[in-house]
């Protein structure tokens, strides 16, 4: 076997990537699932990012792997509310700044690796995104559902049952 292939085999087939600011209240949600899903989502086949934003360094980590699941928190919805999304890449030139979106992130993989990972996006709605470093009640209460919502889709991704939608 050649060494390439054997360093493939030993990669992570799920990136999951929590993104968000841990300054801005309930935005920071990715990160501390983030930390939660290190401690019980243990698996060489799994890779945890936990970012500010999404930058276009990370469409490297995504050409890398099966799919991609990306956890943030969102202010559209009810407060609490956890949601589950495909995401596909935006068609078209990426416009290059200081945050882009999932769909972005997959474009410039495909654009720059060719890749074409399956997705997903998991979001909590919040309901305090005010200067602090803690989550709103609302949010804390969600934690464990939207823990176990990524880990539930990791599982049927590596499992190859995961619904195409």
């Amino acid at each position: 076997m050649k060494q390439w292939e054997a360093d493939r085999k030993k990669m992570p087939r799920v990136l999951i990537v929590a993104y968000g600011n841990p300054q801005r209240g309930d935005d920071g949600v990715g990160w501390v699932i983030a930390a939660q899903l290190r401690r019980t989502l243990v698996s060489p086949e799994v890779q945890i990012l936990q970012l500010q934003q999404l930058v276009p360094e990370v469409a490297a980590d995504v050409s890398r792997v099966e799919a991609v699941v990306f956890v943030d928190a969102s202010c559209q919805g009810v407060p609490g509310e956890i949601r589950r999304k495909p995401v596909t890449a935006t068609p078209g030139k990426v416009r290059f700044s200081h945050h882009l979106s999932p769909a972005d992130v997959l474009e410039l993989a495909r654009q720059l690796y060719g890749a074409a990972p399956q997705a997903f996006c998991i979001s909590l709605t919040g309901h305090n995104f005010g200067h602090n470093e803690e989550l709103s009640p609302t949010a804390t209460a969600q934690l464990p559902q939207l823990a176990a919502a990524v880990q539930e889709l990791a599982k049927q991704i590596l499992e190859k049952t995961f619904p195409a939608s």
